[in-house]
């Protein structure tokens, strides 16, 4: 499976529709600004999550897209590479929890999704 890279835009109009987002930053970083419903996996717990489907963020959806999120786009790709390899179909968000808050949508502080 390939992973693909999404807009802001294109990002916004899934988000709408409930789509599950991961977002790989730090606990902290997540804790400061998240999008709406987006579940922390920061990027060093993914492949444990993924080879385990753990209950960090419950089953990865196999069968409709993932929208992996970081701070600007770098990090989310290569989570998204990694989704991909493992069979998930894994939309990167390009530029990130910040360009989403720059465009003006709103973020959640705190720990939960």
């Amino acid at each position: 499976m390939e992973m693909q890279e999404v807009n802001l835009a294109d990002f916004a109009a899934a988000h709408a529709d409930g789509v599950t987002v991961v977002d790989v930053r730090e606990p902290f970083e997540y804790v400061e600004g998240h999008v709406p419903g987006a579940r922390s996996v920061p990027l060093g717990q993914l492949a444990a999550v993924v080879g385990e489907l753990a209950a960090v963020v419950g089953e990865l959806p196999r069968s409709r897209p993932v929208y992996v999120i970081c701070a600007g786009g770098g990090r989310s790709l290569s989570a998204a590479q990694f989704l991909a390899r493992a069979g998930i179909d894994a939309r990167s968000v390009a530029g990130g929890t910040g360009g989403w808050a720059r465009s003006g949508r709103a973020v959640v502080t705190g720990a939960d999704a």
